[in-house]
C-alpha cells in the first residue's frame, strides 16, 4: 500500500469508529439524530469511495505511463 493509501484507508477507519462510538453512546432516543448521523456517514463512504477510486486510476495512469 503506498503512503496514501495508508492515510486513506486510516481516516475511514477512524470516521467509521467515531460514528459508531457516537451511535452507541447516544443517550438520546430521537430517532431524526441517528438517521442524521447514518446519513452523513453513508455520503461520507460514497465520497471517501469516489476519492479512492481517483487515486487508484491515477495510480494505474502513472504506472502505465512510466511502462511498467
Amino acid at each position: 500500500m503506498t503512503k496514501e493509501t495508508k492515510i486513506i484507508a486510516g481516516v475511514l477507519a477512524g470516521a467509521a469508529l467515531g460514528a459508531a462510538v457516537a451511535l452507541i453512546l447516544s443517550t438520546d432516543k430521537n430517532d431524526e439524530i441517528k438517521n442524521n448521523i447514518s446519513d452523513w456517514f453513508s455520503d461520507l463512504l460514497d465520497s471517501s469511495k469516489d476519492k479512492l477510486s481517483h487515486v487508484a486510476d491515477t495510480v494505474k495512469d502513472s504506472i502505465s505511463k512510466a511502462g511498467l
